[in-house]
């Protein structure tokens, strides 16, 4: 009995909506299956499988319910045992389906309305889906927008078909934007949230100001010029390091332009963004110099483990290197990814004046010697005690005013000194209370010990409980880097794990 009901113009309204929203016909054909299978379900019981077909020729709609054949039956509004089943259905296998015809539905008021919340939501859905789909690989372009409506300050912008967020704090200072005004911006996040696909855009991020050179200056869209790295005070001020993979191309005159036609463009758009163009090097220090432009340079010192740059500078250079609240120094900072710090050739001085005086004093006090040999071992280079106990004898003789009987006396001080010390750390450390077995981590130094035990650690497991920046913290800053700290901290831990691998064989 065929129990189909023609309703052509299904199709047609399909195909209205398909191509208002462009949305595939075959999406909206399935959402209204949805919609009379739901209908259905409320007619003949929600919890038996009511399953809608629309021919996609004629529009014929047929319902019918299907119920599977199954060894043991789990639930009775949707299965049937196979040896009932093949009664009905001759050769049914288990897994396969019953499927019996049903009359179609007079929608109601209720029915129909549920019918339309259904196709409603799924058109919803495709189109949230769609979006998403559409800009989920176009984050790190630039967009133009129309400002469709402000909520907060933030800016909702219609991108095509879609809506845009330009939050507040993605905004330049001082710029403001009504309903109607072009935007242009950069697509920084796409994300699938629950309330549907959100596009976060930004006009502050350094991206922005990258894709813009990009699409003024031809060298860097064709790839002979690349930006390496862009540091922005969004509005104000910002720098870019930029190279050139063709030597007879020069990356920072492409990039201003004839007359600075081309960065003028880019200032324009950022609302008169003053933007400095540098050279980048491979080597720190001399990218170091760059970004600090315009400020002159006379002398940098790296510091890799600390992943400091001291930089030094003539006085009169000190507060253009610095910059009006520090911005100069900070964007210097941001694009060369080191900390820098900024002295005057008189500080330096200064203070290199100052470290002599305390090495200078560190050598008398230790070795009984005068001023004058103090200051011999530390033009030499000698920072440390340990260094002068543990350098050849023959290296110091070497010293201009030095023989090898001054240099075996220096080091004999020297190691007399050093023993002694260890000698009374190790009955401090004896005295805090610190156990043998952290003394025997060879890591550790007896100040180090000493330190610990003087903060309460004192055992093994007061060590384990420690993160690797606490212990670092507790030492000072330089007396162990991060990884040898998480491995001494692991090392402590062992004798948690024996303990439990112990108690694992004992049960066994």
């Amino acid at each position: 009995m065929d129990t189909a009901i023609a309703r052509p113009e299904l199709l047609l309204v399909a195909d209205a909506v398909a191509r208002e929203k462009s949305i595939d016909r075959e999406e909206i054909l399935e959402a209204m299956e949805q919609a009379i299978q739901k209908a259905g379900r409320a007619k003949y019981g929600h919890e038996k499988d009511i399953r809608a077909t629309i021919d996609r020729k004629t529009g014929d709609v047929r319902l019918s319910r299907w119920t599977e054949a199954v060894e043991v039956v789990e639930n009775e509004e949707t299965q049937i045992p196979v040896h009932i089943a093949i009664k009905f259905q001759p050769g049914i296998k288990v897994g396969e389906h019953i499927v019996d015809p049903l009359p179609p539905i007079d929608f109601g008021r209720i029915a129909a309305q549920t019918a339309k919340q259904v196709i409603v939501q799924r058109v919803r859905e495709y189109e949230r889906k769609k979006q998403y789909d559409e800009f989920k690989d176009r984050v790190g372009e630039v967009i133009n927008g129309v400002v469709k409506r402000t909520e907060y300050g933030n800016l909702m912008v219609e991108v095509g078909r879609a809506e845009a967020l330009l939050r507040r704090d993605e905004l330049i200072q001082r710029e403001s934007f009504r309903n109607g005004d072009r935007v242009r911006a950069y697509i920084y996040d796409v994300r699938d949230e629950q309330r549907g696909p959100q596009v976060f855009l930004s006009r502050t991020h350094p991206g922005f100001l990258a894709k813009l050179f990009a699409q003024e200056v031809p060298e860097i869209y064709d790839g002979i010029i690349e930006i390496k790295a862009v540091a922005r005070d969004p509005g104000s001020r910002a720098k870019m390091a930029v190279i050139s993979r063709d030597s007879s191309i020069d990356p920072v005159g492409a990039c201003v332009g004839m007359r600075g036609s081309r960065v003028q463009a880019v200032v324009q758009e950022l609302q008169g963004e003053k933007i400095d163009i540098i050279p980048w090097s491979p080597q720190v220090a001399t990218f170091v110099v760059n970004a600090l432009a315009p400020a002159e340079v006379t002398k940098v010192v790296i510091d890799e483990d600390g992943g400091r740059v001291e930089v030094v500078v003539p006085d009169d250079q000190l507060s253009l290197a610095i910059g009006r609240r520090g911005q100069n120094v900070r964007l210097a900072s941001q694009l060369t990814r080191w900390d820098i710090d900024i002295l005057t050739e008189a500080e330096e001085s200064e203070r290199r004046q100052e470290e002599f005086r305390r090495r200078t004093g560190l050598f008398v006090d230790a070795l009984d010697v005068d001023d004058m040999i103090a200051g011999l071992l530390v033009q030499e280079g000698f920072n440390t005690i340990e260094e002068l106990a543990f350098t050849a004898i023959d290296e110091l003789a070497d010293i201009e005013g030095f023989d090898e009987q001054v240099a075996e006396e220096l080091q004999r001080r020297a190691e007399a000194f050093l023993l002694k010390r260890d000698n009374e750390l190790h009955d401090r450390r004896v005295e805090l209370g610190v156990a043998d077995d952290v003394a025997a981590i060879e890591t550790f130094t007896p100040a180090m010990l000493v330190t610990m035990g003087e903060k309460g650690v004192k055992t093994l497991d007061d060590l384990a409980d420690l993160a690797s920046d606490e212990l670092i913290e507790m030492l000072g800053e330089g007396s162990l880097n991060e990884a040898t700290a998480n491995e001494v901290i692991m090392a402590a831990r062992a004798h948690w794990f024996a303990d439990d691998v112990a108690k694992e064989d004992g049960h066994a």
